[in-house]
Protein backbone atom coordinates (compact mmCIF):
# COMPACT_ATOMS: atom_id res chain seq x y z
CA UNK A 1 0.00 0.00 0.00
CA UNK A 2 2.61 2.11 1.27
CA UNK A 3 4.32 1.60 -2.51
CA UNK A 4 1.19 2.45 -4.24
CA UNK A 5 0.96 5.62 -2.46
CA UNK A 6 4.33 6.55 -3.22
CA UNK A 7 4.38 6.05 -6.52
CA UNK A 8 0.76 8.13 -7.05
CA UNK A 9 2.84 11.22 -5.21
CA UNK A 10 5.22 10.92 -7.34
CA UNK A 11 3.26 10.88 -10.52
CA UNK A 12 1.20 13.73 -9.36
CA UNK A 13 4.66 15.64 -8.88
CA UNK A 14 5.97 15.00 -12.21
CA UNK A 15 2.68 16.03 -13.33
CA UNK A 16 2.53 19.66 -11.61
CA UNK A 17 6.77 19.52 -12.86
CA UNK A 18 5.97 18.76 -16.41
CA UNK A 19 2.94 21.13 -16.86
CA UNK A 20 3.98 23.80 -14.35
CA UNK A 21 2.18 27.30 -14.77
CA UNK A 22 1.93 28.48 -18.15
CA UNK A 23 4.09 25.32 -19.36
CA UNK A 24 7.43 24.48 -18.49
CA UNK A 25 10.73 26.19 -20.50
CA UNK A 26 13.62 23.77 -20.42
CA UNK A 27 17.11 24.91 -21.58
CA UNK A 28 18.76 23.53 -24.00
CA UNK A 29 21.13 20.08 -23.19
CA UNK A 30 21.38 16.60 -22.91
CA UNK A 31 20.48 15.32 -19.29
CA UNK A 32 20.67 12.24 -17.79
CA UNK A 33 18.45 11.05 -14.57
CA UNK A 34 18.07 8.29 -12.50
CA UNK A 35 15.22 6.31 -10.51
CA UNK A 36 15.92 4.97 -7.31
CA UNK A 37 16.65 0.80 -7.31
CA UNK A 38 13.72 -1.54 -6.79
CA UNK A 39 13.41 -4.37 -4.54
CA UNK A 40 15.60 -6.41 -6.82
CA UNK A 41 18.47 -3.37 -6.76
CA UNK A 42 17.66 -2.72 -10.49
CA UNK A 43 17.14 0.99 -11.56
CA UNK A 44 16.77 3.39 -14.40
CA UNK A 45 18.46 5.50 -15.99
CA UNK A 46 17.77 8.08 -18.85
CA UNK A 47 19.28 10.44 -20.86
CA UNK A 48 17.04 12.98 -22.60
CA UNK A 49 18.12 15.47 -25.25
CA UNK A 50 16.27 18.89 -25.31
CA UNK A 51 16.55 21.29 -27.94
CA UNK A 52 14.19 24.67 -28.43
CA UNK A 53 13.00 23.94 -24.81
CA UNK A 54 10.95 20.08 -26.16
CA UNK A 55 12.20 16.82 -25.82
CA UNK A 56 14.24 15.64 -29.47
CA UNK A 57 15.93 12.22 -27.93
CA UNK A 58 15.55 10.21 -25.45
CA UNK A 59 17.15 6.78 -24.46
CA UNK A 60 16.18 4.88 -21.70
CA UNK A 61 18.33 1.78 -19.62
CA UNK A 62 17.71 -0.11 -16.74
CA UNK A 63 20.67 -1.50 -15.02
CA UNK A 64 20.89 -4.88 -12.43
CA UNK A 65 22.18 -4.81 -9.28
CA UNK A 66 25.10 -6.16 -10.42
CA UNK A 67 25.85 -3.85 -12.46
CA UNK A 68 25.03 -5.49 -16.10
CA UNK A 69 22.46 -3.41 -18.54
CA UNK A 70 18.92 -4.77 -19.30
CA UNK A 71 19.24 -5.79 -22.91
CA UNK A 72 18.86 -8.87 -25.05
CA UNK A 73 21.00 -11.24 -22.50
CA UNK A 74 18.59 -10.03 -19.34
CA UNK A 75 16.24 -13.36 -18.31
CA UNK A 76 19.24 -16.04 -19.50
CA UNK A 77 21.38 -17.76 -16.91
CA UNK A 78 25.14 -18.20 -17.80
CA UNK A 79 24.01 -17.09 -21.52
CA UNK A 80 21.75 -19.68 -21.53
CA UNK A 81 17.79 -19.43 -22.17
CA UNK A 82 17.25 -21.71 -19.07
CA UNK A 83 13.03 -21.13 -18.56
CA UNK A 84 11.64 -19.58 -21.54
CA UNK A 85 8.97 -18.04 -20.02
CA UNK A 86 11.01 -15.85 -17.86
CA UNK A 87 13.19 -14.71 -21.06
CA UNK A 88 10.12 -13.77 -22.65
CA UNK A 89 8.86 -11.62 -19.77
CA UNK A 90 12.20 -10.03 -19.69
CA UNK A 91 12.53 -9.24 -22.86
CA UNK A 92 8.91 -7.93 -23.24
CA UNK A 93 10.37 -5.45 -20.58
CA UNK A 94 13.36 -4.11 -22.47
CA UNK A 95 11.03 -4.03 -25.68
CA UNK A 96 8.87 -1.64 -23.33
CA UNK A 97 11.48 0.27 -21.87
CA UNK A 98 12.49 1.97 -25.54
CA UNK A 99 8.49 2.40 -26.28
CA UNK A 100 8.28 4.51 -23.12
CA UNK A 101 11.93 6.06 -24.59
CA UNK A 102 10.31 6.54 -28.03
CA UNK A 103 6.72 7.70 -26.81
CA UNK A 104 8.29 10.90 -24.55
CA UNK A 105 10.20 12.17 -27.75
CA UNK A 106 6.96 11.44 -30.29
CA UNK A 107 4.24 14.00 -28.22
CA UNK A 108 7.17 15.11 -25.84
CA UNK A 109 4.75 14.87 -22.73
CA UNK A 110 5.01 12.36 -20.20
CA UNK A 111 1.37 12.51 -19.57
CA UNK A 112 0.53 10.71 -23.27
CA UNK A 113 2.38 7.81 -22.38
CA UNK A 114 0.92 5.03 -20.68
CA UNK A 115 2.48 1.67 -18.68
CA UNK A 116 2.55 -1.11 -20.41
CA UNK A 117 1.08 -4.22 -18.65
CA UNK A 118 4.06 -6.85 -17.84
CA UNK A 119 6.49 -3.50 -17.78
CA UNK A 120 5.58 -1.39 -14.79
CA UNK A 121 8.25 -1.73 -13.04
CA UNK A 122 9.97 -0.47 -15.84
CA UNK A 123 7.62 2.13 -16.20
CA UNK A 124 7.82 3.73 -12.70
CA UNK A 125 11.63 3.86 -13.31
CA UNK A 126 11.29 5.35 -16.28
CA UNK A 127 8.82 8.21 -14.49
CA UNK A 128 11.01 8.97 -11.68
CA UNK A 129 14.33 9.06 -14.21
CA UNK A 130 12.53 11.50 -16.49
CA UNK A 131 11.65 13.37 -14.20
CA UNK A 132 15.08 13.45 -12.11
CA UNK A 133 16.61 14.89 -15.93
CA UNK A 134 13.88 17.70 -16.20
CA UNK A 135 14.32 18.96 -13.00
CA UNK A 136 17.87 19.72 -14.13
CA UNK A 137 16.74 21.09 -17.53
CA UNK A 138 14.48 23.43 -15.56
CA UNK A 139 15.27 27.08 -16.80
CA UNK A 140 14.99 29.32 -13.37
CA UNK A 141 13.66 32.44 -13.16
Amino acid sequence: MKKVIFWTLSLALLFVTLTGCGGASYSDGTYMGISSEDEEGAYGEVTITIKDSKITDCQFVTWQRDGSIKDEEYGKVNGEISNQDYYDKAQFAVAAMKQYAEGLVAPGSLDDIDAISGATIAYDQFTEAVKDALTQAKKSG
